[in-house]
């Protein structure tokens, strides 16, 4: 990042903004260096204040408006107001480029790489990370080489990952582009991690190793994964760093689990939830408790599995996570129908249900119901049995307390309802019910209002001016031919060719191409903050010096252009909401089948009606199957 360090340290840094500004001796440099102070105690807000206030009252060093435009693309990253960041570091460009700053322009584009990363496009930004990787080797740069190489290798961890979010498979479980996506982010983390070994950098080496952990429990390689978490655990250990300690645990009991090691798990679990207590952390706290509960799950202790999750569903319930709340509401129904309540199995899949409709949780609504519907099956009850069912748990006592919210269920039942039937009851009768049950009244179509005569009047006396307009006029559609023939004419190519307007006609055209080329030429004037002196003017490259652009400009450019191409592709439909409670990094496919295994146990096999009634032997259940 950076820094003013090394110019005159203002005496007055603590004073407010309001003070410099009034003050007259107050200069940019003296705003922006309030800015970097703000913004290294961690007041982003602040800081960028500071540094918009310098860019208006502007500068004539380079040095140090590239500097501000740094500062603050990154303090509106950090405000995750990217939009703002993009365009000063774009600006930081644009100046570094001009005054023929290499480094400048390569921490430039690295700065753009990461903040295109968290937007998503992921295309545009391994290309300016690649450049800063290139100016970096040019320049010798060894720091920011390895920090190139880092960034690459998160952009490509991020791409791979996003890619297979929200996806039923396991980890490893992968397309050919994912895996090498993936495999490529290795590589770059690999590179990354023996530069930083030979300059010593032991917290660099830290990230790396967790990265690489990271990267190989995506690819499904879980005993690598292992390895390198094991060393970031060692090396966050060192630094006493709690929360990359805390990370290192939780992703250790992930890559265990699908090893077939839940005991271990559970004690990495364990160590992660006392971490993220003491460092009050309620998301990862609630995410250890789900996680936990899952494991307990898989070892079938089901007792203690309830306990977790219902310790999620707290904090779910306190961070106002409803898609938490609906998948902790789902783990209880399935954890209680394994110790056979179904009645407290019942609860949960109807809360569950509720929340799916909620949020519009298309795929949990659909199982929620299926749940539903079995459990009451099970019970041999029916719909009126429901509304007494809730009362008595909440007198038992079997759940924590849901925060009082009105339910969606009568109302998209209305809805439902509605679709289905064309012709609604309108007696009064039924209004009333309608409104007792608070449902909006059905809408009175124009017919019903107006009656039959009056409508069908209204409507003649629209329709028959819209059909005069549509009548057609021989005499001139006559006159529209012979328009129609003369404008062929005119525009034909080869009357274009003969015709003396020709030659202007082009001219036309080329001056209107080029105004709009000129349209989108980075102009250094343009540059807020700059004020182009005498002293500065020899730095700025002139616009009677064009350059020729160099073919890794035209690459560059044929990169962006592919990536803007792709962005209009048509997208996957949507996974689904994210829970902040729900770690990303969730195994509860693998609950569900070890569930539907335990399930398709249970099945009774009837007898094949064509086993003869009289025999005497067992029935054997059929070797594939069952239709």
């Amino acid at each position: 990042m950076p820094s003013f360090h090394g110019q005159v340290v203002l005496t007055s840094s603590m004073f407010p903004l309001v003070h410099f500004v009034n003050r007259m001796e107050a200069s940019c440099l003296e705003l922006a260096l309030e800015g970097e102070r703000l913004c290294k105690v961690g007041d982003f807000k602040g800081g960028a204040a500071f540094f918009e206030a310098a860019v208006e009252l502007g500068t004539e060093d380079l040095k140090t408006l590239s500097a501000i435009y740094s500062q603050l693309g990154n303090a509106y990253f950090y405000l995750k107001e990217y939009a703002k960041a993009l365009e000063y570091h774009r600006h930081d460009l644009t100046l570094a480029r001009t005054i023929g700053d290499r480094i400048g322009e390569g921490k430039a584009s690295g700065n753009l790489g990461n903040t295109l990363k968290v937007l998503g496009r992921y295309d545009e930004a391994v290309m300016f990370c690649q450049r800063h990787l290139d100016i970096s080797r040019e320049q010798g740069d060894k720091v920011g080489e390895a920090r190139a190489l880092y960034n690459i290798g998160n952009v490509l961890h991020a791409k791979g990952k996003q890619q297979v979010w929200g996806c039923t498979q396991d980890p490893g479980d992968l397309s050919p582009d994912v895996r090498d996506t993936l495999q490529r982010a290795t590589q770059f983390y690999e590179m990354n991690l023996s530069l930083v070994k030979e300059l010593g950098d032991k917290a660099a080496q830290g990230r790396a190793f967790g990265n690489l952990g990271n990267t190989h429990y995506l690819l499904g390689n879980f005993v690598e994964a292992i390895k390198f978490h094991r060393e970031r655990l060692s090396i966050a250990k060192e630094f006493g760093d709690k929360a990359a300690e805390r990370r290192a645990y939780s992703n250790l009991g992930n890559a265990l689990i699908f090893l077939g090691q839940f005991h271990t798990a559970t004690e990495y679990y364990r160590k992660t939830l006392q971490l993220s207590h003491q460092l009050k952390d309620q998301v990862m706290e609630a995410q250890a408790c789900y996680s936990l509960g899952n494991t307990y799950t898989l070892l079938q202790e089901y007792d203690r599995a309830i306990d977790y999750h219902l310790k999620h569903l707290l904090i779910a319930q306190e961070l106002s996570d409803r898609v938490g709340e609906g998948r902790a509401c789902w783990s209880l129904g399935n954890a209680y129908v394994s110790l056979g309540n179904h009645r407290q199995a019942l609860h949960y899949s109807r809360k569950h249900l509720e929340i799916s409709r909620e949020i519009g949780d298309r795929n949990g609504e659909l199982t929620a119901r299926m749940n539903v519907e079995q459990l009451m099956a099970a019970l041999g009850m029916t719909e009126g049995d429901l509304s007494s069912c809730g009362s008595e748990f909440e007198a038992q006592g079997a759940r924590p307390k849901f925060n009082k919210r009105s339910s969606t269920g009568n109302v998209d039942l209305w809805k439902y309802t509605s679709e289905k039937v064309t012709q609604p009851c309108l007696c009064p009768a039924c209004l009333i019910c309608l409104q007792q049950a608070g449902s909006p009244l059905p809408i009175m179509s124009v017919t019903e209002i107006l009656g039959n005569d009056c409508f069908f009047d209204l409507l003649s006396k629209f329709q028959s001016s819209r059909m005069d307009d549509q009548r057609c006029n021989l005499n001139e559609q006559q006159k529209w031919e012979k328009r129609q023939a003369a404008t062929y004419m005119s525009w034909n190519p080869c009357s274009l060719i003969s015709s003396p307007q020709t030659e202007e006609f082009f001219d036309l055209i080329a001056s209107s191409q080029s105004r709009r080329l000129d349209d989108q030429r980075a102009s250094v004037g343009n540059l807020p903050g700059l004020r182009i002196t005498q002293n500065n003017l020899g730095h700025l490259r002139g616009e009677a010096d064009p350059q020729e652009p160099s073919d890794d400009f035209f690459n560059m450019l044929i990169k962006c252009q592919s990536s803007r191409i792709d962005d209009q592709r048509c997208s996957p439909p949507d996974p689904g909401p994210r829970a902040p409670t729900v770690p990303d990094e969730d195994f509860f496919s693998l609950i569900q089948r070890v569930q539907a295994k335990r399930m398709d146990e249970q099945r009774v096999f009837l007898p094949s009606d064509e086993q003869d009634e009289t025999n005497s032997d067992p029935a054997t259940p059929p070797s594939g199957d069952s239709s």
